[in-house]
């Protein structure tokens, strides 16, 4: 396991031998970094921390640090990051709270890109994409293959859908919907559906126009969120894809972008 001198392993952490560690790097105890992980240089790690397999971390980040809480009391929550993920120049990723899940989680096959914050108690699914400076409140959601886009500042505890896309610059203090796009002029609006997105991911054309079909009744007849979810449920064969953005829409709590 080629380790530079410059850096420092507890000896409480466990490092797989096919890890590969360079200068001023800090990994510090009750932390687990699977088979092929890189921590380039300067990287700071606390536990209780557990990392996947080939995980590749960029200078100047800190992963579990304790969490931007005041009620955080010292609690030994933890951090999980999950496999072939690249974490780039000084993101932040922050333990849980027993307030909240007790585990801050990522999850496999993300790219978190420069100076993106991940706060306590949030939940990362797998494939999300999170451009520069994105920046997490607590228990926030991001489900899988969805993009935020850079300098996106998200209210804590919302939730953000599968195959969405934000762009850059949009504040989110809302539930953000399953395969939509959503941007700021004014105010932050949902733009349909993310087309391309979803046909780079194999998407059919039968289930891209169901979705958009399920779009335009939210979004452009005169029925409001409760009429459209009801002309939705009374549609027959709308498939799966609309089955889980009505489930989303029922769960919000926060109201959701339209």
């Amino acid at each position: 396991m080629p380790i530079h001198p410059t850096a420092i392993i507890d000896p409480r952490a466990c490092v797989a031998e096919s890890c590969k560690i360079g200068p001023y790097c800090i990994v510090g105890p009750d932390v687990e970094l699977g088979e092929g992980c890189h921590l380039v240089s300067n990287v700071h790690i606390e536990g209780p921390t557990r990392i996947g397999k080939n995980v590749k971390v960029f200078p100047f980040t800190s992963l579990g640090m304790a969490p931007q809480d005041m009620s955080y009391a010292g609690e030994p929550t933890r951090l999980e990051v999950g496999d072939n993920n690249e974490i780039r120049e000084f993101v932040s990723i922050n333990r849980g709270t027993v307030r909240g899940r007790g585990v801050t989680r990522v999850g496999s096959h993300v790219l978190i890109m420069a100076y993106t914050h991940i706060a306590h108690d949030c939940e990362i699914g797998d494939h999300v994409i999170l451009a520069n400076a994105a920046t997490l409140g607590g228990h926030v959601t991001v489900e899988e293959w969805a993009v935020v886009g850079a300098l996106c500042p998200v209210h804590q505890f919302v939730r953000i859908g599968a195959h969405s896309y934000i762009g850059g610059g949009t504040t989110i203090t809302r539930d953000v919907l399953p395969f939509s796009k959503s941007a700021a002029a004014r105010d932050t609006h949902a733009y349909g559906i993310n087309a391309v997105g979803l046909e780079r991911r194999g998407f059919s054309k039968e289930r891209v126009q169901k979705i958009h079909h399920a779009y335009r009744v939210l979004l452009a007849s005169k029925l409001n969120t409760s009429q459209a979810l009801e002309k939705l449920k009374a549609e027959p064969d709308s498939g799966e894809d609309v089955a889980m953005l009505i489930r989303f829409i029922e769960a919000s709590e926060r109201g959701v972008i339209k």
